[in-house]
């Protein structure tokens, strides 16, 4: 929706004047949204990172953040990732565009790590990963994470999020931290939220309505119930393209990409012999609509007949993710607990491609003369799927062992789980190189080139890609707890793990606390973790179109561990990432409205999964018939591609940080409650050393300098939330300043690194309770309008891209580029 700057400037000022008077009439208060210290104290109980059953969030040895209901509803936020971005400053969504896929699933990070080195949990129970790979240049490139917007926000009654390794307590994947998100299990009332609202610039209009509702079933028995949707219209911050058209005009669509969702959850238990049957889970879908990169008139990729100006390739794209936990647990005694469950996840991934062509169906020679002259403009790309099925049998309880202030808390279990990977082709128009996929045929294109094969924007999986495959494995874990003396802590915990394709692997946690005051504690941990290659890592390939090291749009294979290409380059089957945490904190307490925390950690990663640099062949090696002296090229040549690239065990990686959460919350005189809260990150990872395994792939080509910057410097080294809050009678006002720190990429412009400075972000909400059971709420996300840094260039030769449309960068932008945001939502209970 485009609206003139005195349209923009009066919405604005509207909202300001809003703001401004709540503010003026009240004072504010922090993100701990609850009545009174007790409360304080109830909500703050975690499940996560400890098999004790009465620790608060500042009484573990590890760090946990807790994350409640009205500070998830304060933030703005209407998809988890955001708002996690928003409580939580080690967790980092950045925003991609012309990324395929990752234009619709955003990684999500702890740490500064990788998407797939958080383990994200539901309930306590492990959550699938999605099936969308993340290949191009952007955060988390080369990982599959977990597509946590597939849980809904209204489904949720807290988040707890592990800020510590835990692969020795829950497995694999958890390097950097768990998440564990809480369902709401409550059946006392129906809760209906209904919101609205656009960028300043007028565009991204969101949509969303939902619903959470329970039942109950005899006396201890419930069902809960959340249905939410979502529509979310395009932001475009391009600028206009100077090189490729004339006159200047937009070419691009740069920002949030469409997207529409529904969701359904349910989370239900019902007393059964004794102990409890449980299950919960979900199902949700979203489209998106995204564009890849421009086609400008007279390149060999546009037709004119179809495409005179040029044209934009429209990339559809389509998840679907299902979940279902069902489960049994059983008090044994009044100190043991059994718990035994079953999880099926499955996910799929959708691509289709429309405003295109297949240039070589168009100029492909027809019998008896001339070309075809034809060509369909949109294709189904092809689908990839996830399947996760995971069994648990996990004993819980406590000892009286003589020793020490507390009993001896421990946990055994065992997990069996099953992971599946497919991937199906698309349409043959989407992948064929003309109509009968031969190779040997010549088809020349409008610019007196070889015409490129398969559809434009997004090249379709092939029938040689196409794969289902899976891999089992078994684990056992034995974790136990207690205060050896009345004032010190001690944990430890142990993991072993089988799996049918690399073997075994162990790991194991200690963890100490000592309590030198009632106010005041150190806190520590040191554990040896591990992240399995994934499926999707191991079975992954495709063919698809990005920009060489020259700028120019060129055709690339990712190779699949194991196959001919493969091996041919020297790239060895994936092994286990393997790591080393550390973390040393303290804890002070002086009040129940008061507490300060800081933590120290250290994550190094060895033989660390990475998606190689696009090694394309030797300069100047067109003609060359050599294998001595252009073996790349004599390996790509036959495959019709001008580069590759593979998931290999490459790097080495030191992470260090700290981790600074403070909290103050207090009731005035007048009963009103007024709270602080500031909670800061400052990490910085470090590339060690880069391991080839092939022998005439240097070190430098396997995994490029633009790589290693996007690792060391893509994600924000800084990052801070500065929070207040202020609730009386029927207002209630929140205020929260984020910092994103400054980040750095070249992956477009290799040799040259572009640096986007930090920036302060600004959120306001404003809520007016007119009865117990409906609030209006009225706020602003980014309300000074803060953009990134513009991409600078001293020239199009030195960098085309801004001259291309790209303002304000492409592969690192922590918090996005639609600027300002207004919104308005309704809580209605009843």
């Amino acid at each position: 929706m485009n609206v003139s700057v005195k349209g923009r400037a009066l919405r604005r000022a509207a909202l300001y004047l809003a703001l401004t008077a709540g503010l003026t009439a009240l004072p504010v208060h922090a993100q701990k949204n609850t009545a009174d210290a007790d409360k304080l104290e109830t909500v703050n109980v975690v499940s996560t990172g400890t098999r004790a059953g009465n620790r608060s969030d500042t009484d573990t040895a590890a760090p946990v953040d807790v994350i409640g209901r009205e500070a998830i509803e304060a933030t703005g936020a209407i998809e988890t990732g955001k708002l996690l971005q928003k409580l939580a400053p080690s967790f980092n969504f950045p925003t991609s565009f012309v990324s395929d896929g990752t234009d619709l699933i955003w990684p999500a990070t702890l740490r500064g790590l990788g998407p797939d080195q958080v383990l994200v949990l539901v309930n306590g129970k492990r959550r699938h990963q999605q099936a969308l790979v993340n290949v191009q240049q952007s955060i988390g490139r080369g990982s599959a994470g977990t597509d946590i917007n597939s849980i809904p926000i209204a489904a949720i009654e807290r988040i707890e999020v592990l800020r510590d390794g835990a692969s020795a307590q829950y497995g694999s994947d958890a390097i950097a931290g768990v998440i564990n998100i809480i369902l709401k299990d409550q059946t006392d009332h129906t809760d209906l939220s209904l919101e609205i609202g656009e960028t300043y610039a007028g565009d991204g209009d969101q949509y969303r309505g939902a619903i959470n509702t329970g039942f109950k079933f005899g006396d201890e028995g419930f069902l809960n119930l959340t249905v939410d949707y979502m529509k979310r219209l395009e932001t475009n911050r391009a600028g206009p393209d100077s090189l490729r058209v004339d006159p200047p005009r937009v070419t691009q669509r740069l920002g949030e990409a469409d997207m529409e969702g529904a969701q359904l959850w349910i989370n239900a238990g019902v007393p059964l012999g004794g102990g409890e049957l449980y299950a919960f889970g979900g199902v949700s879908r979203r489209e998106g609509n995204s564009s890849g990169f421009f086609r400008p008139a007279g390149d060999g990729r546009t037709i004119p007949q179809l495409y005179p100006n040029g044209f934009l390739p429209t990339l559809i794209t389509e998840t679907d993710d299902r979940s279902l936990a069902v489960g049994y647990r059983h008090d044994i005694s009044d100190a043991w607990k059994l718990d035994f469950s079953v999880n099926r996840g499955w996910n799929q991934f959708e691509f289709k491609s429309e405003n295109s062509a297949n240039v070589s169906y168009y100029y492909e020679p027809k019998p008896g003369g001339g070309i075809y002259g034809e060509t369909p403009t949109s294709a189904k790309d092809g689908t990839l799927r996830f399947k996760q099925t995971t069994a648990n049998i996990d004993l819980r309880g406590d000892v009286d062992w003589g020793i020490g202030a507390e009993p001896l808390y421990l946990a055994f279990g065992a997990e069996w789980r099953r992971d599946g990977y497919q991937i199906i082709a698309g349409d043959p128009v989407s992948y064929q190189y003309g109509r009968t996929n031969d190779g040997g045929i010549e088809i020349i294109n409008g610019a007196g080139g070889i015409a490129a094969a398969g559809i434009q924007g997004f090249p379709g999986f092939t029938p040689g890609t196409e794969i289902d495959a899976s891999r089992r494995s078994i684990g056992v874990y034995v974790d136990a707890e207690s205060y050896v003396t009345q004032n010190f802590l001690v944990g430890a915990a142990a993991r072993f793990e089988d799996y049918s394709d690399f073997g075994t692997n162990t790991t194991g946690k200690l963890s100490l606390r000592y309590n030198f005051t009632d106010t005041f504690s150190l806190r520590g941990t040191v554990s040896k973790g591990f992240r399995a290659p994934s499926v999707q890592q191991q079975f992954f390939s495709q063919v698809s179109t990005n920009l060489n090291a020259d700028g120019v749009l060129t055709d690339t294979i990712t190779a699949r561990q194991g196959s001919p290409v493969a091996r041919a380059f020297g790239i060895k089957p994936l092994q286990e990432e393997s790591s080393d945490n550390y973390s040393l904190g303290f804890v002070w307490k002086p009040s129940t409205e008061f507490s300060l925390t800081a933590d120290l950690y250290q994550i190094n990663i060895d033989d660390r999964i990475v998606f190689s640099s696009a090694i394309g062949p030797e300069p100047g090696s067109e003609d060359c018939t050599d294998a001595a002296v252009c073996p790349i090229a004599l390996l790509l040549r036959p495959l019709n591609v001008g580069q590759a690239t593979f998931f290999t065990n490459a790097i080495d990686t030191k992470t260090r940080g700290i981790d600074i959460v403070g909290e103050y919350s207090t009731e005035l005189a007048s009963g009103a409650r007024l709270g602080f809260s500031a909670a800061l990150d400052f990490n910085k990872t470090e590339v060690l050393r880069i391991n080839s395994p092939s022998s005439f792939l240097p070190s430098s080509t396997l995994f490029a300098r633009e790589q290693i910057t996007l690792i060391e410097e893509g994600q924000p080294r800084q990052r801070a939330t500065l929070g207040t809050n202020y609730h009386s009678g029927p207002w209630h006002t929140d205020l929260a300043f984020n910092y994103y720190g400054s980040v750095a990429g070249e992956g477009f412009t290799p040799g040259l690194k572009q640096k986007w400075g930090g920036k302060w972000l600004t959120d306001l909400s404003v809520s007016y309770n007119f009865t117990d059971d409906l609030r209006l709420t009225v706020g602003g996300n980014n309300i000074f309008d803060v953009y990134p840094d513009r991409w600078k260039s001293n020239g199009p030769g030195e960098n085309p891209f801004p001259y291309l449309g790209f303002k304000y960068g492409w592969e690192t932008l922590p918090f996005g580029l639609n600027g300002g945001y207004y919104y308005a939502r309704m809580n209605y209970r009843f």
